[in-house]
């Protein structure tokens, strides 16, 4: 989680929402590193968890990152873990939950689905004070 929170911090840095996540290999090795770049590039879908499996895919040389692990500092909203899906993610670990657009548990489940067919382990609420304090003050820096 400690890298996907330096990636939230770049991303807060350049005035994106601080989210950060990365991908880990069935070694355990850092194989894709993304964070939000909607503002940076107006793009609405550089969320930061496409962003890293995009990276990963490309250090892989394949999409399908079955045996990988995402690790992202917010609950992954329905396009992200749509993604997940698609890529065959084999784990999503997240840290603070999203109470309003959440996929993985909180306001849906998407990649516990019956439907879906493919099922990734989910672990939710890993550092999860650290991963929405760094949201909260963000969010408050700009309220002000």
């Amino acid at each position: 989680m400690a890298a996907a929170l330096d990636q939230g911090t770049l991303a807060a840095l350049a005035g994106d929402v601080p989210v950060g996540a990365v991908v880990i290999d069935e070694q355990g090795r850092l194989i894709g590193a993304g964070r939000n770049l909607r503002e940076r590039d107006g793009d609405p879908l550089a969320h930061a968890e496409v962003e890293a499996m995009r990276a990963a895919a490309r250090m892989r040389g394949d999409w399908n990152l079955e045996g990988c692990t995402l690790v992202v500092t917010l609950e992954p909203c329905p396009m992200c873990a749509g993604a997940c899906l698609q890529t065959r993610i084999g784990r999503i670990v997240f840290g603070a939950w999203d109470a309003k657009l959440g996929a993985c548990g909180s306001v849906w489940d998407l990649p516990r689905d019956p439907h879906v067919g493919h099922e990734p382990q989910v672990i939710g609420g890993v550092r999860e004070e650290e991963c929405a304090r760094m949201l909260t003050d963000f969010f408050r820096e700009r309220r002000v």
